[in-house]
This record gives structure tokens, sequence and C-alpha cells, in this order.
């Protein structure tokens, strides 16, 4: 018996896995829009929602959560965020007015990120909380906002200690600044408290900015500043492999290989970040995020507890509750996780000059994949009429795209898959929902960007409309009460 290959097996929602594993679904929707295609799963978000919430509801009374649109710009995922009742965090004018037409009112939009003139004349009068980026941002919604009704905002601050450099938010040194600026213009801009946002999953940097910020919040009282809200950002972790020991085992392998031991396991000397030399295999590598086995409920949960030292050891929650602060964060990939898949077709198959084995689908890797990383994790093969029976050997691959860019490779890691694809099979990309559709995807040689695709489980069956088309149901939480297998 041959060793059993290194692998990387994704963790699907069991929503997700009942609509692959029912015969012909994906290979309908395909046939009847279009391949390459977007899946999303509303009722996926909806259930990430619910943990989330539960994970609030146990520690807080006060917090709002605010949908980070940009993590996808799928309608339906926005009108299920509207349905809910939870806010949008909204970061361009196109992100603010697909936020209005999805239904949301000013007084649940937030808008974030780095802001110019013309959107910031769009802003003020509007009822928008504005989180303000820096001080010139401050100075010009003061001036503006002269004539009109006060603007609510938040203050965004970076440079904590520990943390890393950041090009957003006013620095700590400059907050003094700001805190007189806020007081002079009190009867035009409504300061709604301090915000942050780290890229960082290290618990011990989210605490030291909580506390950074709640020191602000004494700062302000002082000058007879009412700041009320606590926003602690996004940037919680997704967890996409579905066994750690697999991916370690994986990682080790791949290091071997590098190295020029066991099956090549990396196109085109590709080190993924990773430095060789004489003694051996460093450093991380850039997929390293892919390792990730704590969710975004545990993430939240451990800040919410962790306790304060410069509040008697107190914690987060205890705190922000003794000094009536709202929470507010901002979470997108935590709630699009696993919520949506792409699939392409098998185009066809070919050996390049040293032998590896190409398999061509009709898709591009920045539809994908972020241009900064390799994902890292299995691409799903679906059986089709033609599909060999079982028993042989798997075949290692790398998947190729569709541009005539020597760049253009879906997969720079070699997958191993029960048996090789034949044109017209199916590929599934799992996890993409998570800025992996829209951050990096272009319409380069005149390629349409794929169609996006609501899939809705409703008694036992699956439905798949147009993104577009989607509108929760008023049963719907019914129905996301019964989804296939538990949750996630």
């Amino acid at each position: 018996m041959s060793p059993r290959p290194p692998a990387l097996p994704a963790k699907l929602h069991p929503l997700v896995r009942g609509f692959l594993d029912t015969p012909g679904a994906a290979a309908a929707a395909v046939h009847r829009f279009g391949s390459p295609a977007h899946l999303l799963f509303p009722q996926v978000f909806a259930d990430n929602l619910q943990r989330l919430q539960g994970v609030l509801d146990a520690q807080l009374r006060r917090y709002r959560i605010c949908y980070a649109h940009k993590a996808n710009r799928s309608r339906a995922l926005l009108r299920r965020a509207e349905h809910a009742g939870i806010a949008v965090d909204a970061a361009s004018p196109q992100e603010l007015a697909a936020a209005v037409g999805a239904g949301f009112t000013a007084d649940r939009i937030e808008v974030t990120g780095p802001k110019g003139e013309t959107f910031l004349r769009q802003l003020v009068g509007s009822g928008v909380t504005v989180n303000v980026d820096n001080l010139w941002e401050l100075h010009r919604i003061a001036e503006l906002a002269r004539g009109h009704t006060r603007v609510p905002v938040l203050l965004r601050v970076s440079g904590f200690p520990a943390a890393a450099v950041s090009r957003f938010g006013v620095p700590l040194a400059e907050v003094e600044a700001a805190l007189t600026l806020l007081a002079e213009q009190r009867a035009w801009i409504a300061f709604r408290g301090f915000a942050f946002h780290l890229d960082s999953g290290e618990l011990g940097e989210r605490v030291a900015a909580v506390q950074e910020c709640l020191a602000l919040v004494e700062r302000a009282y002082a000058r007879e500043l009412s700041p009320s809200v606590l926003d602690i950002g996004g940037g919680f972790r997704q967890v996409f492999t579905a066994d750690a020991d697999l991916f370690d085992g994986y990682v080790a392998a791949l290091r071997e290989s590098l190295r020029g031991r066991g099956e090549p396991m990396a196109w085109g000397g590709n080190t993924f970040g990773f430095h060789l030399d004489d003694t051996g295999v460093h450093g991380t590598p850039v997929f390293h995020k892919y390792a990730n086995t704590v969710p975004a409920t545990g993430m939240l949960a451990d800040l919410l507890a962790a306790p304060l030292d410069a509040h008697g050891s107190r914690t987060v929650a205890q705190v922000v509750a003794e000094n009536l602060l709202d929470v507010w964060l901002e979470p997108g990939k935590a709630l699009v996780d696993h919520a949506g898949i792409t699939v392409a077709r098998v185009e066809f198959v070919k050996r390049a000059a040293d032998g590896s084995v190409l398999v061509h689908v009709d898709l591009s890797r920045d539809t994908v994949t972020p241009a900064d990383q390799e994902v890292m994790v299995d691409p799903l093969l679906l059986p089709g009429p033609g599909a060999p029976a079982s028993g042989g050997d798997p075949v290692g691959v790398f998947f190729a795209g569709r541009l005539c860019l020597e760049r253009d490779l879906i997969t720079a890691h070699k997958v191993w898959l029960p048996y090789c694809p034949c044109p017209g099979d199916l590929v599934v990309f799992p996890n993409t929902a998570a800025y992996h559709m829209d951050l990096s995807a272009a319409s380069a040689s005149m390629h349409p960007l794929p169609p996006k695709l609501a899939v809705i489980h409703h008694d036992g069956g699956y439905r798949v409309c147009r993104d577009l088309d989607y509108e929760p149901a008023a049963g719907m939480a019914e129905a996301d009460r019964a989804l296939p297998g538990g949750r996630l």
C-alpha cells in the first residue's frame, strides 16, 4: 500500500458540506448560471452572527456588531445582515450606497477607513457615524459641519505599545490635539468614543489597546466630553483547516521537499517565505494564518475575559460595563467564514517539462487567492460521470489559471487528488467568501468576473438564485435552526 500523501483538508460548514454532498446540486448551479461561479450561503452568515452574539450576550449588556461590508460585495449577505438587525461598516461611497440600498438607516451605518474631500462632503449631514482616521479628516468635518446637524464621530487611535506601526488611525501622540479640537467643536461634532483595529491576532496586543483607550476615555471626561463607545474593530481570525495535525504534517513534508528530500511539492522554486540555507529551512511562511485553529468566538471571548492590570485585574467586560461603555466591533471575516465557495470547471490537464501535472481551470488565481498569500486548503474535486472507480493512487497536481501569465498559478503547492481530473469536471475552492472573491479580482484578458449566487437550504433541499435576487424569508430563523448536520 502506498503511503498516504500529504493533505490539507478544509473545514466546511455542515450546510456547505450538505450542498456538495447532494448529487448534482453544484453541477446544476453551474449548468444554469455558468462556470466559474461564487456560491454564498446567507444562512451560514446568520449562524456565525448568532454564535458571536452568544459570546457577547454572555459577558456584555451593551454592544453593537457592524458587519464589515468590504469582506464581500455580496448583496445577499448584506441583506441578511440588515434583516438580522445589526449595523454595517462601510469603507467607500459605493459601500455606503449599497448599505442604504439594502435597507440600513443612518443610525445603523458606520463609515471607516481613509476618506477624501468628496466622501466627507457626502457624509456630513447624512447622520451616519464617521470613524475618523486622521486629524485632517477631523478638521474638515468640523469645517463642513457648520450649518448642518452635528456629525457623530469615533476617533480611531493607533500606535499602541508593542503593536506594529499602522498607516491608519491617529497616533497616540496626536490624540491630545484631537481632543482639543473635539472640545472646541462640540457644537458641530458629537464625539461618541474611541476606536482601534489590529490585524494581529495576539491577545496581549488587543488588551494593551483596550487599556490605552480606557485611559483616553478618562482624558476625554476631563475635557467635558462624553465618550460612550469603545470600538474594538475586527480582524478576528478564521479557521480554514479541518485537521491541525495534517496541516503540520503537510508543512513538514513541504519543508523537507524544499531541502531536496522526497517528492517536489513547490512550483518554480517557490519557498513560500521560508529562508533556505545550509542549515535548513527557517522563518515564517506566507501562509501561516491558515494553521489557525482558534475561531473568532474564542478570540472574542478571550478578549472580553482578559484581566486589565490598570484596573485591579477586572476583566475587559467588567470595566467597560462599569464605565457604561457600549462595545462596538466590526467583524467581516468572522461573519462570512465558511459562508462561500467558488466552483470552476476543468478545461484541460497537461504535463509540464519537469513532469508536473497541471490542472487548468476556467478562473484565474486572483479570483480565489489574495495576491500575497498561498491558500493552504485542498480544493475539492467533485466526482463527475466519467470519474474512475475508487482504488487508484492519488495524483499530485498544481492548479493553473486561465490567464496567459506565468504567475497565474492557483496553487504553487502540490495538491493530491483521488484521481486525475478530466475536462468538464468541477473543482471547488472552499471558504472563499472573506476577501478571496473580491479583494484581488480583476477582469484581465477581458474575462468577466464570476457571477455570485445565493444558496438557500429549506425543507431539506437547496435552492440557488442570483445574489442580487436573494431576500431573507420571514420564516428564515426557523430554517436556520434546522441546518443539516448541526452547527459548525
